[in-house]
C-alpha cells in the first residue's frame, strides 16, 4: 500500500475539503438553550453522532463500538452515521433536545459549539501526559480560549507532493524543495527547460479549499490570523508576505492561472495527467497518484513536510476532526469512557491504514507505518506542526469574506495590502 486510503476530503463532492462547511446554513441557538446535562452514572446508555466517511470508516467506528462493548459491559452505545455536509447542523439542532452524549466536529466549529453551549468543557478530564504523549498539532484541533472541548480524532493536513521524474529532467535536487524559495527555483527551472508549462498547481477557488492554503502559506510566512487581544491581522507582516508570494507565482508563469478555478480534485488532476509538477494537498493524494485507474504518475509522486518560509517556519493546515461530549448529555462520564477508549493509541493504531493517529508513540511503531511508510515519515513531523483556521464563533461568515479579498488580489484586481485591509474591515464587525 503506497499511502493511506482517502480521507473524508476526497469523497465530498468535488473533493471539496472542509470548505463544504461553507456551504451549510449556519444554524443557531440564539434565544434557545441547549438541555442541561450532568455526569451521570457512568453507566447506561449513549447515542453518538459520527460522518460517514472514508477515514474512519462505518465499518471501523462500529467496530470500535463492539470493541468498546466487550470492555464495557455497562454501557450501550447507539451509532448514527450522517454525511459531513448534514453534521453541522445535525449537532446544533439536537443541542436543545440533549439527543446526543458524544458528537464527531470538524476543526473549525469549536469557537461556535463552545460559546453557544453545545459542546462540554473537558479540560478536567484530559490526562496530564497527553501534552507531551499527544501529537502538539493534534492537541489545539478542540482548544478554544485556553480550554479543551474535544479529544482530536481522524488527523489531516495538507502535505507538499511533488514529480520525481519531472526534477530529474530539470536536473534539480529534490533537497532544494525544503524550502518555499527553493521550490520556485525548482519551478522556474521546469518552466524554462520545457519541462511543464506550469509547474504548481494550488486549490485557490473562492472556497475553502483557498483558506486552507492560504493558512499554510501565512504560518509559513510567519504571519497570524488574530492577534492576543482577538482582532484580525492578515493585514499585517505575513499575511500580506504571504498573499503578496502567491500572487506572483501566477504573474510569473509558475503556477497555472487555472488554479483560482481549482479545487483540491483539481489538483489532484493535474498532478496526475502530468500537467503541474508540484502542489499540496490532503494525506488521501499519494494514493490516488499511484492508482493507475486515473493517474498518469504513477510511482513518479514522493510526499514532504510542507517546506519552510523565510523565517524557518512550515506549519501544516489543521484539517482534523474531533470527539466531543454534548452539553445536553445526561451521562457525561459514560460518554468520556467512550471517546477516551476509541481515541486510544490502541484502537488507533488498529486503523492506520485508513487515518493518521494523533499519538507520537505510533509514527515510530513499525507495525503502524508499514502501511504507508512515506506518508508515515512526513506526517510525524507535520502533525506535530499544524496551524489553525481562527477560532471565531462566527468562523463561516469571517472565512466567506477573506475568500472574497483573497481571490481579487490573486486575480490582480487589488493589491494584497488592499485586498487584506479591506477584508478586515468588513469582518470585524462580523466578530462582535
Amino acid at each position: 500500500m503506497n499511502s493511506l486510503s482517502p480521507t473524508r476530503r476526497q469523497v465530498l463532492v468535488g473533493g471539496l475539503a472542509a470548505g463544504t462547511a461553507l456551504a451549510l446554513p449556519a444554524c443557531s441557538v440564539t434565544g434557545t438553550k441547549a438541555k442541561k446535562g450532568g455526569k451521570g452514572s457512568g453507566t447506561g446508555t449513549l447515542q453518538a453522532l459520527f460522518m460517514q466517511q472514508a477515514g474512519y470508516s462505518t465499518k471501523d467506528v462500529t467496530a470500535m463500538v463492539d470493541a468498546f462493548h466487550s470492555a464495557n459491559a455497562d454501557i450501550k452505545v447507539t451509532p448514527t452515521f450522517v454525511t459531513y455536509e448534514a453534521l453541522h447542523d445535525k449537532i446544533v439542532s439536537a443541542a436543545v433536545a440533549g439527543t446526543y452524549d458524544v458528537v464527531l466536529i470538524d476543526v473549525i466549529w469549536p469557537a461556535e459549539f463552545a460559546s453557544k453551549s453545545i459542546i462540554a468543557d473537558i479540560t478536567s478530564r484530559y490526562p496530564a501526559n497527553w501534552t507531551s504523549t499527544m501529537l502538539g498539532g493534534a492537541l489545539a484541533t478542540a482548544e478554544y480560549q485556553d480550554k479543551q472541548y474535544g479529544v482530536p480524532w481522524g488527523m489531516d493536513t495538507k502535505f507538499f507532493y511533488y514529480n520525481k521524474t519531472m526534477l530529474t529532467k530539470a536536473g534539480v535536487d529534490a533537497a532544494s524543495l525544503d524550502t518555499w524559495e527553493g521550490v520556485l527555483a525548482a519551478a522556474k527551472a521546469m518552466k524554462s527547460k520545457g519541462v511543464v508549462k506550469y509547474p504548481l498547481a494550488w486549490s485557490w477557488s473562492q472556497a475553502e479549499a483557498l483558506m486552507c492554503d492560504y493558512t499554510q502559506l501565512l504560518g509559513a510566512f510567519g504571519g497570524t490570523f488574530l492577534d492576543g487581544s482577538g482582532k484580525l491581522t492578515i493585514n499585517q507582516g505575513g499575511g500580506v508576505e504571504a498573499l503578496k508570494w502567491m500572487r506572483q507565482t501566477i504573474v510569473d508563469g509558475l503556477t497555472n492561472p487555472a488554479s483560482t478555478t481549482f479545487l483540491e480534485a483539481e489538483v489532484e488532476k493535474t498532478l496526475n495527467n502530468g500537467q503541474a509538477a508540484m502542489g499540496i494537498n490532503w494525506t488521501y493524494y499519494l494514493g490516488t497518484s499511484n492508482d493507475s485507474s486515473g493517474s498518469k504518475v504513477v510511482g513518479q509522486m514522493a510526499v514532504q513536510q510542507t517546506p519552510s518560509g523565510p523565517g524557518g517556519k512550515r506549519p501544516g493546515c489543521n484539517g482534523a476532526m474531533a470527539l466531543s461530549i454534548a452539553q445536553g448529555s445526561k451521562n457525561q462520564d459514560a460518554a468520556w469512557k467512550l471517546i477516551d477508549f476509541i481515541s486510544s493509541e490502541q484502537q488507533l493504531d488498529q486503523y492506520a491504514k485508513d487515518a493518521l493517529p494523533i499519538w507520537k508513540k505510533s509514527y515510530a511503531t513499525s507495525s503502524v507505518v508499514q502501511s504507508a511508510p512515506a506518508t508515515f515519515a512526513a506526517a510525524g513531523k507535520q502533525l506535530d506542526d499544524l496551524i489553525l483556521r481562527p477560532q471565531i464563533a462566527n468562523y463561516n461568515g469571517i472565512s466567506q469574506v477573506i475568500q472574497v479579498e483573497l481571490q481579487k488580489a490573486l486575480l490582480g484586481k487589488k493589491s494584497a495590502q488592499a485586498a487584506l485591509d479591506d477584508a478586515v474591515k468588513t469582518a470585524t464587525p462580523l466578530m462582535a
